[in-house]
């Protein structure tokens, strides 16, 4: 929003902050992955285990799960090149070795998961193993760019993943995914409010 004159009260939108200070604005990524917790998470909760309370087609979970980690990956894509903008080189690479990190990580996570379930010979962990497993890459990498990046929030956020993710091994399915689906996405529905007043606080900072 632009203001209308030196003496009004400045009004700035969330978007004019994170470019202007350089702040990642991760408000739609945090939605994105939000929906494919509680929809493709919750989904599967639904219907799978001993007695499932619903009947759905079992392609139907990975569909919802699919598209809304698509969306969030392409949001935070979006955020994370806009807050390049004006950044110096060690800033670039700083970004840049962030966005490398997840390729590295979840290349080790599809290894590590491979391999166990292939030397076992119990092909089904991949069920338990590839949600949570997942879970605990992203809490993981959430934590590494709060602390390059200053972001408490951000930082909180990884926190609570990677520690539902882990907990909710204990559980098996359904109730793993009940976990994931209710903590993971009430997780990233809390951030998503909480992010609105990070950036105006850090534009508030930077004014």
């Amino acid at each position: 929003m632009t203001v209308a004159a030196p003496t009004a009260p400045i009004a700035t939108t969330t978007t004019d902050v994170s470019a202007r200070t350089g702040e990642v604005d991760n408000r739609a990524a945090y939605v994105s992955f939000g929906f494919a917790y509680v929809f493709g998470h919750g989904t599967s909760a639904l219907s799978q285990g001993a007695d499932p309370l619903v009947d759905m087609p079992g392609w139907l979970p990975t569909v919802l799960l699919g598209i809304g980690l698509a969306a969030g990956t392409v949001h935070a894509t979006i955020a994370a090149v806009r807050a390049q903008r004006g950044a110096d080189a060690s800033g670039l690479r700083s970004a840049r070795l962030l966005g490398l990190s997840w390729v590295s990580g979840f290349a080790a996570l599809f290894l590590a998961i491979t391999g166990l379930t292939t030397s076992l010979d119990m092909p089904e962990l991949q069920t338990t193993l590839w949600p949570t497993g997942a879970g605990l890459v992203v809490g993981l990498l959430y934590l590494g760019e709060g602390a390059a990046r200053r972001n408490v929030l951000h930082y909180s956020l990884g926190t609570w993943l990677a520690l539902i993710s882990t907990v909710a091994l204990f559980l098996g399915t359904p109730g793993l995914f009940w976990v994931l689906a209710v903590a993971g996405g009430g997780g990233y529905a809390v951030a998503a409010v909480l992010e609105q007043r990070r950036l105006v606080a850090a534009g508030h900072a930077h004014g």
